[in-house]
């Protein structure tokens, strides 16, 4: 008769592990000023900062190239008007529309982290 393979039992750490007493919540941290909650904070400004450099760039972009299109057409008076008026509002409203919502949602982000959710 064969010898039969001895079952092996696999364990590992339990899923479901219980905060130590020292573990403090994430809230709690911040409140304290503890490093780890002086990182959540510091995450927080860094993606405000990206989501603020990133408006600032298309801004340039988008604005910074006028007053050479303007000097090399210095007979229209009307367009200047017009792209200044009308061409650049409707970017301008939108790219604030966009950082709103991208900063309310970073700050959102953090309370779900904060908050354990």
């Amino acid at each position: 008769m064969e010898p039969t393979e001895r079952r092996v039992v696999v364990t590992g750490p339990p899923r479901r592990t219980r905060r130590t007493p020292g573990h403090l919540r994430p809230r709690t941290e911040i409140d304290e000023q503890t490093t780890l909650g002086h990182t959540y904070v510091r995450s927080l400004m860094r993606t405000q900062l990206r989501a603020s450099l990133t408006v600032f760039a298309v801004l340039v972009l988008l604005v910074g190239p006028l007053p050479l299109v303007f000097a090399a057409a210095p007979e229209a008076r009307r367009l200047e008007w017009l792209v200044l008026g009308f061409g650049l509002y409707a970017p301008l409203v939108l790219l604030a529309r966009w950082y709103v919502r991208r900063a309310e949602r970073n700050e959102r982000d953090l309370v779900r982290l904060v908050e354990d959710r």
